[in-house]
């Protein structure tokens, strides 16, 4: 048996997935990418190899990234939607502690693993991941879920897949947390993080190749910045 919450809702941490709405709603799919996010974070505390604990926290501020762009594009603004009358201090709150999730990993990719400092930015991510997930599970989505039928949720669901999908994937502390800059922004960052993904998935750090390709990386974004908006401008004049 649950409990509601102190607002009087059933978080949605304590639903089933058929009470959430079915695996497509919008409340399933960010309760699944918590709990993937806190199982990296178990699986970083519980590796004692140093390289093996970057690659872990690598992949974690990848899916934070992505979590994090989903809602600030599609959710928060359903959330401003549907419930219009609402005080906005809490999409605002979330925001703010996404950037600081932003700052953190900028920060991570900077330092030195072994170090302290390291260690304790590691703790201060993890803690504000972890306490946004509380805020959104226990508040925000019940408050969504109260005011809109399960087929509105189930499509807000698949427009938060679509951005995740398409989302940057590293971090980018200066852009800005609502639409429509985010959205503006996202798109050649997205382009321009995959072509640095390439290159450090082909060419390890540390690889006589890589500083020799280095240079080249941001031409090649480039390029590929111009070809999404040539495809794009394409499409809307058909």
């Amino acid at each position: 048996m649950t409990n509601p919450r102190h607002n009087g809702l059933r978080s949605v941490a304590d639903q089933s997935e058929e009470e959430r709405g079915g695996p497509g709603s919008v409340l399933s799919r960010q309760s699944r990418d918590h709990a993937d996010l806190d199982a990296l974070m178990r699986a970083h505390d519980a590796e004692t190899d140093p390289d093996a604990r970057g690659r872990i926290l690598a992949e974690l501020g990848e899916r934070a990234l992505r979590h994090a762009f989903a809602e600030e594009t599609v959710l928060f603004p359903a959330y401003r939607r549907f419930l219009a009358g609402a005080d906005d201090e809490l999409t605002a709150h979330i925001e703010g502690d996404h950037q600081r999730v932003n700052d953190a990993l900028e920060a991570l990719q900077r330092s030195d693993p072994r170090s302290p400092e390291h260690e304790e930015t590691v703790r201060g991510a993890f803690a504000v991941i972890r306490h946004d997930a509380h805020d959104e599970e226990d508040d925000l989505l019940p408050r969504l879920q109260r005011a809109v039928g399960v087929e509105e949720l189930r499509a807000i669901g698949a427009a938060w897949e679509v951005q995740r999908r398409a989302s940057p994937t590293r971090p980018h502390p200066r852009v800005p947390r609502r639409p429509p800059g985010n959205v503006l922004a996202g798109i050649p960052l997205a382009v321009t993080d995959r072509v640095q993904d390439a290159v450090d998935h082909a060419l390890p750090v540390g690889a006589g190749r890589r500083r020799r390709a280095l240079p080249v990386v941001p031409a090649l974004a480039a390029v590929a910045v111009l070809a999404l908006g040539r495809l794009l401008t394409r499409r809307r004049h058909r």
